[in-house]
């Protein structure tokens, strides 16, 4: 089983962590997400991964120099100019020689949904009304921030509403970012210019009934805010029962004996001072948190070079410590 993983974005909603570092390798939990995302699909049968790369991928090709990740082999598929997301799964689909049944994923989208159940799903449809996109759906509380998908009784797709407003939809199951796609489905994206698989390619297709959805309850989140980038860490740390408490602390980091951790996750070679605090927040490889210093519900970006680099505060303004310092 092959997978498509989009990386391609820019990040620009998580500025300024990702001015130099694209979305999927900030670290999450610990680790850079795009891990977290290969180590489920390998979970569920994956043992190739095409990275569709557009911004900066060489952070990927570094981080991965024998091509390997979470024991899964990885092929990069570099887009000459950005192609959305139909666009770009054409050509990682092309360089890679996809020529079966596969599954995309969005890579800052970090869930527990059983892709061995949609898979099942989606090949039931197939055989039953030759289905050639089975869509992962997942049901949220508010769906007014995301695009909500209706179906039938049988698991057809019906219709999509974006970003739905108050009695514009009954469901509240939305796109959770993963497909189960036939190779038919590439021949109807252009291979030249910008295409969108959700506003493009799948009405197309739900016009001939060759849609269909499957909705899981689960752990899911899409990683695109800081807000939702720091709680991703958090439910990561929640879920870890070796937690005990203080949250994720790396082999390396430097905690004052006074200091005093809950629920956070502090990178390598990072420093927490004297009768600081820090709680539920993520804090970056190198960062120093000062003496008598309290950082809460932030995210703290390393420092290096005798230079202050990046921190987002709860409100998004850097945390500063007592004496002033971010």
């Amino acid at each position: 089983m092959r997978a498509i993983v989009l990386v391609g974005g820019l990040g620009t909603r998580l500025r300024p962590l990702t001015l130099r570092t694209p979305k999927q390798m900030l670290p999450v939990a610990g680790r850079p997400m795009i891990e977290w995302v290969v180590e489920h699909l390998a979970a569920h049968g994956v043992d190739e991964v095409v990275l569709s790369l557009g911004y900066r991928p060489d952070a990927f090709q570094r981080a991965f120099p024998d091509a390997t990740c979470a024991g899964v082999r990885l092929v990069y598929a570099v887009e000459p100019e950005p192609l959305d997301t139909a666009g770009a799964i054409r050509f990682a689909a092309d360089q890679a020689g996809v020529d079966e049944r596969f599954l995309v994923v969005n890579g800052d989208v970090l869930d527990d949904l059983d892709l061995s159940a949609l898979l099942s799903f989606h090949a039931q449809a197939q055989e039953a009304r030759g289905t050639l996109a089975t869509i992962g759906l997942t049901p949220v509380e508010d769906p007014s921030p995301y695009g909500v998908v209706e179906t039938d009784e049988e698991g057809r797709v019906l219709t999509f509403v974006e970003k739905p407003g108050t009695g514009e939809t009954t469901s509240s199951d939305i796109n959770a970012g993963c497909y189960v796609l036939e190779p038919e489905v590439l021949q109807r994206i252009p291979e030249d210019g910008r295409v969108n698989i959700e506003r493009e390619t799948f009405p197309a297709l739900v016009a001939e009934g060759l849609v269909s959805a499957k909705s899981q309850q689960g752990w899911w989140i899409d990683v695109g805010t800081p807000e939702r980038y720091l709680q991703a860490s958090l439910d990561l740390v929640d879920r870890d029962p070796s937690s005990n408490g203080a949250g994720s602390v790396a082999d390396s980091a430097m905690v004052a004996t006074s200091a005093v951790v809950t629920r956070s996750v502090l990178g390598p070679g990072c420093r927490v001072g004297r009768n600081a605090r820090v709680e539920n927040s993520l804090v970056f490889g190198r960062a120093i948190i000062g003496n008598g210093a309290t950082v809460s519900g932030s995210i703290v970006g390393a420092s290096g070079g005798g230079r202050r680099r990046h921190g987002v505060g709860p409100v998004g303004t850097g945390q500063r410590d007592r004496g002033g310092r971010r």
